[in-house]
């Protein structure tokens, strides 16, 4: 199944434009050799930034180094200094940060979808296109439900859905938070023959699956937006905020974004670039 694409035809003539571009960095003089992205689990455990980074270090000569977290934490590693930059989805949170005065201004970078993912056998019948009526049933049942509880991008878009169902105050009997990143989530509903929405980027890459599913899928509420943020050195001045905006310049150009449209695994893409130009 593909992700939902409302932007697909824009990503389809980014990726065209990047491919024919010749667009490069030279390394940049004077510039930090090094700096520290915090980004979310899923472009990390989906392989993205193992495609990505080689490409812009060779075009920049400058290494990344990532630091993998739930988009809230990401953020707050922001906030303290500890970063950079900041790649991250959930958008709401990114204006806050950068409204706050945290961080210099928000870049939409890609989108792909959250999934449903659940037994095969579905006992709850959460099977379908409404994310909301699916947790209804999931509650009804008292099905197990694996949340990652850890004020993650994709964490904060899963309390919505349940507020939406009218849910948020009883999420069911089997409901579980685990306080973990998206892979350890997606291995315990593996064991436990649990349900779990998780982002399509890891859930693609993930090998673990035993009998799990995607259960619910192309809802537009699914939608699931990625950016990037330099951190405001007017906060922090040690940041390396030169170095920052290469690499966000980088990922927002014809180049960075035609390699997002061509990281794939098994011949489906994982992320969609719609970086505003």
């Amino acid at each position: 199944m593909r992700p939902l694409q409302p932007l697909a035809a824009r990503a389809r003539r980014l990726f065209t434009l990047g491919a024919l571009a010749l667009f490069s960095l030279a390394p940049i003089a004077g510039f930090a050799q090094s700096i520290t992205v915090a980004s979310t689990t899923s472009t990390e455990q989906s392989g993205l930034f193992g495609h990505l980074l080689p490409r812009f270090t060779e075009a920049s000569g400058i290494e990344v180094r990532v630091v993998a977290l739930g988009t809230g934490q990401a953020l707050d590693i922001g906030r303290r200094g500890d970063a950079d930059a900041v790649f991250v989805h959930d958008q709401a949170a990114e204006e806050k940060f950068v409204a706050e005065g945290f961080g210099v201004k928000r870049h939409p970078v890609m989108y792909n979808d959250f999934v449903l993912i659940g037994p095969q056998s579905d006992p709850a019948g959460a099977r379908g296109q409404d994310i909301i009526e699916g947790l209804r049933r999931i509650a009804s049942a008292g099905a197990a439900f694996v949340s990652r509880g850890d004020k993650s991008g994709t964490h904060a878009a899963e309390l919505r859905y349940w507020k939406a169902a009218g849910l948020d105050a009883g999420k069911g009997a089997g409901y579980r938070e685990c306080g973990c990143g998206m892979g350890p989530a997606l291995n315990m509903a593996a064991s436990t023959d649990a349900y779990v929405l998780a982002d399509r980027g890891t859930w693609l890459s993930f090998r673990n699956r035993a009998g799990l599913t995607v259960l619910v899928e192309g809802d537009q509420r699914l939608f699931n937006q990625y950016g990037v943020i330099v951190v405001n050195p007017a906060r922090h001045p040690h940041v390396q905020a030169k170095a920052a905006q290469a690499f966000v310049d980088w990922i927002v150009s014809p180049a960075g974004q035609a390699a997002i449209a061509g990281y794939r695994i098994g011949g489906e893409q994982l992320f969609f670039p719609n970086a505003a130009h």
